[in-house]
């Protein structure tokens, strides 16, 4: 056989070795960070707040729009019988609307975890943890906002919202269906 058919044969080969490892790498989701643990200190007074949906949603967008320091905000916030995040996405020129629906869990520590049952992306069918990705990656959301594209959900660190006074919050209920959210907000002794 001739060197230069070898030659060719062997590059054609890295170059599909490389295409698929390359198609490999973007269709498999980074590892994420881990939750951070955090335990809230309880010293203070505790109050119980009941909130509507349009409650949270009004305040997640403000504190949404707040960390964004008057950039313009990548993601919308709109609470019905999910959590519903509206969001831009630009591929190869073109702004897709990307809508993901999310079911809140509440956690032990008073945190919420928002975990993705379905995705919209204008007509074009991606995988969820890919788009969560993106976003991630395209984003600067704030920092009490971590997403896990690997797990297909999205972390509300309470506890790191930006409130003034030293006001820790916590998630005590979230039920959609019947429009009843209940915070539990200490206020620190001074």
């Amino acid at each position: 056989m001739n060197i230069w058919k070898i030659a060719f044969f062997s590059l054609l080969g890295l170059i599909v070795a490389g295409v698929i490892a390359l198609v490999l790498y973007i269709n498999s989701p980074k590892d994420s960070e881990p939750l951070p643990s955090y335990v809230q200190s309880s010293s203070g007074s505790v109050l119980s707040i009941k909130a509507t949906k349009k409650d949270l949603e009004s305040l997640a967008n403000t504190y949404i729009q707040k960390a964004m320091k008057g950039e313009p905000l990548p993601v919308t916030m709109i609470i019905k019988e999910d959590v519903i995040l509206f969001s831009k996405l630009t591929v190869f020129g073109f702004t897709l609307p990307v809508i993901m629906h999310f079911d809140p869990v509440v956690l032990e520590d008073g945190n919420l975890l928002l975990k993705q049952s379905s995705l919209e992306i204008g007509d074009f069918n991606f995988p969820p943890s890919t788009v969560l990705e993106i976003l991630r990656d395209t984003i600067d959301l704030p920092e009490w906002m971590v997403v896990r594209a690997k797990e297909e959900e999205i972390f509300i660190n309470l506890s790191e919202l930006p409130v003034s006074g030293n006001i820790l919050i916590k998630a005590k209920s979230f039920n959609l269906k019947e429009d009843n959210i209940e915070l539990e907000v200490t206020i620190p002794n001074q």
